[in-house]
Parts: C-alpha cells; structure tokens; sequence
C-alpha cells in the first residue's frame, strides 16, 4: 500500500488538477453547485452499488469520482471566498475530536452502544434543537425511517428486544388487513406505512440493514428475470404468448439456477 507522503502528493496532484481544469476546460468552468448536485447524487448511488455487488475495484473506482465532487466543490467554494479544501478537511477533524470524546479526552464507555448515545447527547450540544432535526427530509423515505429510529433509540426511546418488535409488526399487519377489508384505500395506505416502519425496526433489531437488503432482493430478481426472459427467447416465444403456469415452471428453474 501507499504510504502517507504518497497518499498527500496523490492528494496534492488531484488537486492541482481540478484548479488547470477549472482554468482551461469549458465544461468544468461552466459548473456550479446546483449543475454539480444531481451528479453527485448519482455517483453516490453508483458507489452503494459497487458496494453491494462486493466489487471493491468499482468501490475504488466510484469513491474516486466521489472524491473528485468534493474538490470541485470545495474548488467553487475557494473561488466564492467562502471555503477551501483545508476548511473543510479541519471542519470535519474538529467535528470527529468533538464527536468522540472516549478517544480524545476522558470519557469512558464499554461499547459502541454507548459511542452512538453520546454521539447523539454531543449533538445537541452542538445546536441541534431536537433528536429528529438531523434527519435530511430529503432522504429517501426507506433510509429515513431507519434514521430516525436510530436517532430516537440513541436517546433511550426504543423497544427492549427483538420480540416486542415483531409483535409490533403483527399487529400493524392485522391493522391493514382490516382497512384493507373494509375497502378504506386511504387507511390501508396508511396502516402500510406502519407496517413497513415496523418492519425496517425490526431488521435493526436483527442487525440488517433494510436498504441493502431490498437492493439484494432487488438485483436477485433482475437476475431470475433476465433467465426467464433469455430461456423463453430460447424457446422461440416470448414472455407475452406464454402462460403464468409455463412461466412459473421456467421461475422455479431460475430459482435453482440464479443465487
């Protein structure tokens, strides 16, 4: 591996380069923040994705264009005289010594558990005016609940084990089942938000991510449905002449044949 003077002049290079391509490249002079923000927004869902397919040459590969988003911002920042790479690199230092004070000062604690609860107790040290004001609302509805549950946990409001979790889930589950029933679209909508709130509670409980795990569901499925439509194709038909009955037969095969 690299060491650290290597790792600060691979630092130095990126970044003498984002200032010559700021200077001389017509598309990257003409960027902004708000030109830059839906592309950082892609390049971080291509990183998640490098990250679940467990190909760490993509990780390297994304968390690089990733990286580039930093230094161009930081770039937009120094010429707005607002703040450079150095400011933002001592911002984040000074937020982690801040943050973790059973590392860098006297605080005792016996497990993460602990680390997560004081983390959140610094924050509102910090000017955070509740537990929830952290929470982006601009995050993705799954990923939120799963923020929110665990900010709300860290503080001690939280269920004491996995069982109480699942009973929870149970009973949200016959809460739908009856809006469902009754023919109340807007209550069933809503008794379905609570089963998937409880849910998702339950997977941290277990110690599974939900996020990750739907995107495993997610590509399994691509992957089952890619043979299906290739063995039909096989077949000389196609998935629209076929009946559920014939398709159901080449899905069992895919779900012997595709992990």
């Amino acid at each position: 591996m690299n060491s650290k003077k290597q790792k600060l002049d691979a630092f130095e290079r990126l970044l003498d380069i984002m200032d010559e391509l700021r200077e001389k490249c017509p598309w990257d002079k003409k960027q902004t923040f708000d030109s830059l923000r839906h592309l950082t927004i892609e390049e971080t869902y291509e990183l998640g994705n490098a990250i679940i397919s467990g190909n760490l040459l993509e990780v390297k590969k994304e968390l690089g264009d990733l990286l580039l988003h930093i230094v161009f911002y930081s770039k937009l920042g120094s010429e707005a005289g607002v703040f450079d790479i150095a400011d933002v690199s001592n911002y984040i230092s000074k937020k982690l010594i801040f943050r973790h004070p059973h590392i860098y000062g006297d605080l005792k604690v016996k497990d993460d558990a602990e680390v997560k609860k004081n983390w959140e107790a610094l924050k509102l040290k910090e000017g955070k005016n509740t537990v929830l004001g952290g929470v982006p609302n601009e995050l993705p509805a799954l990923v939120k609940a799963q923020r929110i549950q665990e900010k709300v946990s860290a503080v001690g409001f939280d269920w004491e084990n996995s069982k109480q979790v699942w009973l929870k889930v149970k009973e949200e589950i016959v809460e739908l089942q009856k809006e469902v029933s009754a023919g109340n679209i807007k209550k069933s909508e809503e008794e379905f938000g609570d089963v998937l709130f409880s849910l998702i509670n339950y997977a941290r409980f277990l110690g599974i991510n939900p996020d990750t795990a739907l995107e495993r569901s997610n590509q399994k499925f691509i992957r089952r449905f890619n043979f299906l439509e290739a063995s039909t194709k096989k077949n000389g038909t196609t998935l629209d002449k076929m009946s559920i009955k014939e398709m159901e037969i080449l899905w069992k095969r895919a779900k012997n044949q595709i992990p």
